[in-house]
């Protein structure tokens, strides 16, 4: 059977000890980044009011001990890329990241909720098993482990890319090269490009087009030998230039150490001799090493199901947003966690209208009294938001003596360079809609048709 043949095969270890080096390494630098840069406060600590995802209510920023999370987070990375307790290591990392990433909903971006995944991938491979302080202490090292356990991460990233570049086969983003139309045009401070390419519209053409095709032919391109080099040049360029034009922080370097596990065994030891020497460790130390790292029939058994469902799962996720109707880009229904990077450009206008339900009366709601800017422009587009934000709102007056209270919200929102329209039905009281995986029947249907969807 080819199957439990493929399960049988053996590869060497340096791909994954590396991935899990670089990986521990640009994960220590971005919370030394986040902390240093003043967002943990920012964004946690100063709003009165945090946004939540559906299940997860209960998760919130625990006041100055959220900074304790975040040293714990940073301590586990660093002991993740030297190889310490690195099984506690990766599964405290992947919880503590994880937790991190659940207090506030504002904040959720893409590359966030990949780390995550990884991480949570990463607690059932043998990335410890050479090259590490825990092989060091245990005077035991393998040279070779499991083929799926590094093909398993080569295929979530090649999910990654391939569902990124399907969900850029849309109208807006092919026959309108929309919101690049939109974002290109203001780097016009970028020296030489800025004022020159950036303002022309095949560019953006192009960009648009370029992108779908780099993002769906990618993983391919790292998977074959002969087109390998190239496409990691191709990683390289994109990513830079990626993080010149747009504002998104350690991912497109993430992304860039990351895409290395493709490359050869032999590539990879070459990195890893190149860090023996310069670490330059004079004291000897008798080392065993063992050939092969197998599980045992039961825990590989385990470990084959839960990895294999866990992939399956990411398979499957993105394809949610077909289970409920209207426009996936204006209603957002099954648009998180699905890898539709920088599709949209939303703006919105919401207006919060607190009523007494049996005398009538009513007064606005100043959203800056409870929001911080970046939390209202958020809400002002997303439902979700808006519902929960609504609720607050209700609770929060009810509880200062208000009576029979009723929450509307006048709410207008602009898609992709469109004219604004209406978003939220003004006639429905948000009190009495509850949160839910059902289809919100009070979005107001978008007037126009995004056409050729991939995803």
């Amino acid at each position: 059977m080819l199957l439990k043949k493929y399960l049988s095969k053996q590869t060497n270890i340096a791909p994954l000890i590396v991935f899990r080096l670089f990986f521990g390494v640009m994960m220590l630098l971005s919370i030394i980044r986040f902390w240093l840069n003043g967002w943990i406060e920012k964004l946690y600590l100063e709003p009165t009011f945090h946004f939540s995802y559906y299940g997860f209510e209960w998760v919130k920023p625990v006041g100055n001990f959220t900074y304790v999370i975040f040293f714990i987070c940073g301590l586990s990375a660093l002991f993740i890329a030297i190889g310490f307790k690195y099984r506690i290591s990766i599964i405290t990392f992947f919880l503590s990241f994880t937790f991190i990433e659940l207090m506030d909903k504002t904040t959720y971006l893409n590359h966030y909720y990949f780390i995550s995944l990884m991480s949570f991938l990463l607690c059932f491979l043998p990335a410890n098993k050479s090259f590490s302080l825990d092989s060091y202490l245990k005077k035991t090292r393998y040279v070779n482990i499991p083929k799926w356990t590094v093909d398993s991460i080569k295929l979530l990233l090649g999910i990654v890319y391939f569902y990124a570049g399907l969900a850029k086969l849309n109208s807006d983003w092919l026959l309108r090269a929309m919101p690049l139309k939109i974002w290109l045009p203001s780097k016009y401070d970028l020296p030489i490009i800025g004022n020159n390419l950036m303002q022309q519209e095949w560019f953006h053409y192009s960009m648009s087009w370029s992108g779908a095709i780099y993002d769906l032919t990618i993983p391919f391109l790292l998977l074959a030998k002969k087109t390998r080099t190239y496409a990691f040049v191709l990683v390289v360029f994109f990513h830079v230039f990626t993080r010149i034009l747009f504002p998104i922080g350690m991912f497109p370097f993430i992304m860039i150490v990351g895409t290395l596990i493709f490359f050869d065994d032999s590539f990879h030891q070459k990195i890893i001799n190149k860090l023996k020497k310069l670490l330059n460790n004079k004291k000897t130390i008798s080392i065993t090493s063992i050939t092969n790292y197998n599980y045992s029939k039961i825990k590989k058994s385990l470990l084959l199901v839960g990895v294999g469902l866990f992939l399956t799962f990411q398979i499957i996720l993105p394809w949610r947003y077909l289970l409920y109707p209207g426009e996936l880009f204006w209603t957002e229904e099954g648009f998180r966690f699905s890898w539709r990077v920088m599709l949209i450009e939303k703006a919105g206008y919401s207006v919060f209208k607190i009523v007494d339900g049996e005398s009538g009366k009513f007064f606005y709601v100043e959203n800056d009294d409870f929001l911080t800017s970046f939390q209202e422009k958020q809400m002002s587009f997303q439902p979700d938001f808006i519902l929960e934000y609504a609720h607050y709102l209700g609770n929060h007056f009810k509880s200062q003596g208000h009576k029979n209270v009723e929450v509307y919200v006048d709410s207008y929102v602009a898609l992709n360079g469109r004219m604004s329209q209406l978003y939220i039905d003004p006639k429905t009281d948000l009190m009495k809609q509850k949160e839910s995986f059902k289809h919100k029947k009070w979005i107001i249907p978008f007037n126009h048709e995004i056409k050729i969807k991939g995803l």
